[in-house]
């Protein structure tokens, strides 16, 4: 019998072929990373949405490396804490530019 092979996404954001299944999906337009079972990303893919999109990841950590954010539904602690990050940066980088010129 033939092995099973799940195609991933690796930290660079590239497909590799793996033994492994992964154990989250995302969206690779939106560069959003999820659990298998989001409610959401299950409804858009049963009304035939989202599929050409999702791509699928061994651990959250490659998931962050290669540019992902949390869902915000699936997610949402962590979604959060990904949302005050971006505040946070967007204020040093204001900062940063205002103080250059």
């Amino acid at each position: 019998m033939e092995e099973k092979l799940y195609k991933l996404i690796n930290e660079q954001g590239k497909e590799y072929l793996s033994n492994i299944a992964g154990t989250l999906g995302g969206n690779k337009r939106l560069k959003i990373y999820g659990k298998l079972d989001c409610l959401s990303a299950n409804r858009w893919i049963k009304k035939g949405y989202y599929i050409d999109n999702r791509v699928f990841f061994l651990n959250e950590e490659i998931a962050i490396k290669a540019g992902y954010r949390p869902c915000a539904v699936c997610m949402s602690k962590k979604y959060e804490v990904w949302k005050e990050q971006q505040k946070v940066l967007t204020k040093t980088l204001k900062r940063n530019i205002k103080g250059n010129n």
